[in-house]
């Protein structure tokens, strides 16, 4: 599906590698966000990296056995990247200035310009074949549309408070910018163009999908984390991260595994021009 794959599977491969050594010294080095992350953030920012660690494991291995006719593998590989980019931007915006602060910055480069890459190499009689039935290319588009519904305004509506007072906090705002810059219009794109039974749409959605389900189970495993860290977990968070992940994971299954990616051959001539071909006229 993606042209140019070796060169896509590089991109996969160091930032699936970064990600690991940066994701894996958050859980082994405890003090590393000391001073950075309030305490209060600090399962949020365990959980995060654990689950970073794992998409980086399988960002490596979808870079180590991917081959052309696995179209599946490449669209979960660019959901991957979106997680990582959305992750490490994170630490990136929230200036977690620790001895990895490059290497996040590095991350964050890495998985916005490989994702953009990637996409940009999609072949498209590939895409032009794309085909999902009706009734789950609705409830696919259905489940995106949701996200900019319930996001946009939780997000304004905390933000118009903070505008209003003038008031600058000190953490969480990378959130608002991830989200309301790149997240939900992404979110918004595709489920239009999907509604509207577009190729583009159709194929990036499913990706879209592995990036919000990682992203929102990384939220109900800081909930299953706090007792380490003193706290009860918050029993209604953890409650809607899970469903909200859970109904990722679902549609997004199903559409990436209905999804019918078949080549779209050109078209046969009419036969009068068929005939002056042959004849040389």
């Amino acid at each position: 599906m993606i042209a140019n794959l070796g060169l896509n599977r590089l991109l996969w491969a160091v930032t699936g590698g970064l990600s690991v050594v940066a994701a894996a010294a958050g859980v082994m080095m405890p003090g590393l966000y000391d001073g950075l992350v309030s305490e209060e953030l600090l399962p949020g920012a365990l959980a995060q990296d654990l689950i970073s660690v794992l998409a980086g494991v399988s960002l490596s291995v979808l870079a180590a056995v991917a081959r052309p006719a696995r179209q599946r593998q490449q669209l979960l590989a660019l959901g991957l990247l979106g997680y990582l980019f959305y992750a490490f931007g994170i630490y990136v915006i929230e200036r977690a200035y620790n001895g990895f602060y490059l290497v996040y910055l590095a991350i964050f480069a890495l998985a916005f310009w490989s994702l953009v890459y990637g996409a940009v190499k999609l072949r498209r009689n590939l895409m032009a074949g794309a085909r999902l039935s009706r009734g789950l290319r609705i409830v696919s588009a259905s489940g995106a549309l949701l996200q900019p519904l319930m996001f946009y305004p939780l997000w304004i509506v905390m933000l118009l408070p903070l505008m209003r007072e003038r008031d600058q906090i000190d953490s969480l705002y990378s959130i608002f910018i991830l989200d309301l810059a790149f997240i939900m219009p992404a979110f918004l794109i595709l489920a239009v163009l999907v509604f509207r039974d577009q190729a583009v749409g159709l194929v990036l959605l499913p990706a879209l999908y592995v990036l919000g389900f990682t992203l929102i189970f990384s939220l109900a495993l800081a909930e299953l984390l706090k007792p380490i860290y003193g706290t009860a977990p918050d029993l209604p968070a953890l409650t809607a991260a899970t469903l909200l992940s859970t109904l990722f994971l679902v549609i997004g299954g199903l559409h990436l595994f209905r999804l019918e990616l078949l080549p779209q051959t050109q078209a046969p001539l009419p036969d009068p021009i068929k005939s002056a071909i042959a004849t040389g006229s």
